[in-house]
C-alpha cells in the first residue's frame, strides 16, 4: 500500500491506532437533488480509522487489527449500502449512505464496539475515500473524542 498521509487529530491519549483497508460497495442516494449519484452505482471505498487510548489489553493491543476489519470491511465489502437498514434509509438524509454519512456510521460501529470492550478507547476519525479525488474525514464532536457524551 502506497504510504498515505491523514489529516491528524491532537489527543491526550498515549496510543494511536490507525487501520487502512478498502472494500467495495454500492449504494444510491434517495434524493432528486443527488442527480446521478441517485442511480445505483459502486465504489472501491478506502477507509482510515483512528482509535487512541491510555490503555492496553492482555495481549498488549490497544485494539487488535483484525477486530477493526472485521467491524468494516467484512461488514460491508460488497455489499449494497442501502440494504444495510439498521444504519441507512431513504427516511432522513442523515440516514441517506453519503460518504459523509458512511463516514460517520463506521466511525459509530467502531465506537459501540470499544464502548462494549470497556477499555475508554475512542474512535476519533474515520477517513473516507469513495473516488481517487474524493473524500472525507468525520470526527466525533469533542466530548464524544474523550468518552463524554455531546452536548445538545
Amino acid at each position: 500500500m502506497i504510504q498515505q498521509i491523514y489529516p491528524t487529530v491532537a489527543h491526550p491519549y498515549r496510543y494511536e491506532l490507525n487501520k487502512d483497508m478498502q472494500f467495495a460497495a454500492a449504494h444510491y442516494i434517495p434524493s432528486d437533488n443527488a442527480g446521478v449519484c441517485s442511480r445505483l452505482h459502486g465504489h472501491t471505498y478506502f477507509a482510515n480509522v483512528t482509535i487512541a487510548g491510555d490503555d492496553l489489553d492482555d495481549t498488549g493491543f490497544l485494539v487488535n487489527f483484525s477486530i477493526v476489519k472485521k467491524l468494516v470491511h467484512d461488514r460491508f465489502d460488497h455489499t449494497s449500502l442501502n440494504d444495510h437498514k439498521e444504519w441507512f434509509g431513504a427516511d432522513h438524509p442523515l440516514r441517506y449512505p453519503t460518504t459523509e454519512n458512511v463516514a460517520r456510521v463506521l466511525c459509530e460501529i467502531v465506537q459501540e464496539h470499544l464502548d462494549e470492550r470497556g477499555k475508554r478507547a475512542r474512535c476519533i476519525q474515520v477517513l473516507l475515500r469513495e473516488t481517487p479525488t474524493s473524500y472525507v474525514v468525520y470526527r466525533p464532536g469533542i466530548d464524544e473524542r474523550f468518552g463524554e457524551k455531546a452536548h445538545d
